[in-house]
């Protein structure tokens, strides 16, 4: 009876060694338009996130995440772990695949580059992107031609999320599975991305795999859940209509996480939650034509009713390389290996998450050099210096330079404001003539740094 005792106790202690062995699964969630502040768990205590304050619990919340000013280079600069100067992510992607087939112009990710998916995928993981790409929608230049098995979501800014229409000028139909185009018209569209989440976490299951959930949400429409616009009737406006889409993001985070513990899989999935941008004050969006694509009237409205982000003492929002617009809530949560509960001050960038995923998964570096780095120094320890003495924006003509709390921000070659962090009122006041040498230093840095990311190669 001990022989057969013992033999059942051998095979489940193989069991867990192998489980523990197992290459770890990896999730990101990448919000659109959530703001520096708009967490619970960030100290907006008016907003309902217990999905994302979860997570926080459960593992380490950083205070100074930066990702960039504005959606396409905030993607470049998570998926290629380098700056989107390098892939020429220096304008607006490209937006309906259709009015660009066999159109050489607009600008793509270019193939070149290497993104976190194809790197996970040369590991032995299986890859999916769901939602919102944004880096190009030329064919032969999606994410399928990026690393990704799997793709259904739109490859433009944003859509309706009931139409799924991008509504800026004429508007045009973008939604994609694969490479084919389908009508779901009348589906809410984060439903219909948390249910392909929650059915591809149960078809791999047994393999290693790396699910990109790219969220279109908070972005406007601001088309909430109608259970959260009840939830916040009585808060004022613009607040109201924003945080009903905070607290949609969130439930359909919630639902995503709940699977993976459903499937026992949650305790070796590494976790990333970051939103690509500060909250958005766009108010100008109405339809200005008859017979708009999408068949809404002229008037009809879907911008994001001039703000509703809480920012705290920072100021900015989208678009600015204020600290409003750049600084982002971020979290990583990995039970295994990570500690929880832990709140890191250094400050990181959306690019750090390509090696520090790397690393966890113990797959290969790749052989370009990469501007991220990884993020488990300061995760070990509260007191170890960011691995960022320097960080670098531009996105169009405008650019900002950060060194420890100075920050430099200018347009095309003038520099305009420099400001300092640590002031009781941040970014407010301009020091630029008090400090002439010290901007001067700082732009020539600047410079430097454009020469060192500007690409080698077209983006065409």
């Amino acid at each position: 009876m001990r022989f057969f005792v013992s033999l059942i106790l051998v095979c489940l202690l193989a069991d867990v060694v192998a489980a523990a062995e197992q290459p770890p699964n990896v999730v990101i969630f990448f919000t659109d338009d959530q703001g520096t502040l708009d967490a619970n768990c960030y100290g907006s205590t008016d907003l309902y996130t217990p999905a994302i304050d979860k997570l926080a619990r459960n593992g380490v919340r950083f205070t100074q995440a930066y990702s960039h000013a504005v959606c396409c280079p905030a993607r470049a600069l998570l998926l290629t772990g380098r700056h989107p100067q390098r892939s020429g992510i220096v304008n607006w992607t490209q937006g309906s695949r259709k009015e660009n087939e066999g159109n050489p112009t607009g600008t793509n990710l270019p193939k070149q580059e290497v993104t976190l998916a194809e790197a996970l995928k040369d590991g032995g993981y299986h890859t999916a992107l769901l939602g919102k790409w944004h880096l190009g929608a030329r064919d032969g230049h999606g994410p399928l031609d990026q690393g990704f098995d799997t793709f259904f979501g739109h490859l433009g800014g944003f859509i309706d999320n009931h139409r799924h229409y991008f509504l800026h000028g004429r508007g045009f139909h973008d939604l994609y599975e694969q490479k084919e185009e389908v009508f779901r018209r009348g589906e809410y569209f984060p439903d219909l991305m948390t249910e392909r989440a929650v059915n591809y976490i149960d078809d791999h299951r047994d393999e290693p795999f790396f699910l990109y959930v790219a969220f279109n949400i908070p972005h406007y429409p601001e088309q909430a859940d109608q259970q959260f616009i009840d939830h916040y009737k009585d808060l004022p406006m613009p607040r109201r209509s924003y945080a009903a889409m905070v607290s949609t993001v969130d439930d359909r985070i919630g639902r995503i996480v709940g699977k993976l513990e459903k499937t026992k899989l949650r305790n070796n999935t590494i976790v990333i939650y970051m939103s690509d941008n500060g909250h958005s004050v766009e108010n100008g969006g109405s339809i200005n034509m008859d017979d708009h694509a999408s068949g809404f009237p002229k008037g009809h409205y879907y911008s994001a009713n001039g703000g509703g982000g809480n920012t705290g003492k920072w100021i900015g929002a989208k678009g600015s390389f204020l600290e409003g617009g750049i600084r982002v809530p971020a979290i990583i949560s990995y039970p295994a290996k990570l500690p929880r509960g832990e709140v890191r001050d250094q400050a990181i960038i959306a690019a750090d998450w390509f090696p520090t995923v790397l690393e966890l998964c113990g797959v290969d570096r790749l052989k370009v050099p990469l501007d991220g780095k990884s993020v488990l120094p300061v995760i070990a320890s509260a007191s170890e210096p960011s691995q960022h003495e320097t960080m670098h924006w531009g996105w169009a003509r405008n650019w900002a330079i950060r060194e420890g709390s100075w920050k430099l921000l200018g347009s095309g070659n003038q520099p305009k404001q420099l400001v300092n962090l640590d002031d009781e009122q941040p970014e407010r006041k301009n020091y630029l003539k008090e400090k002439p040498k010290l901007a001067e230093r700082l732009h020539q840095a600047h410079n430097s740094w454009l020469i060192d990311v500007t690409p080698q190669f077209h983006t065409q």
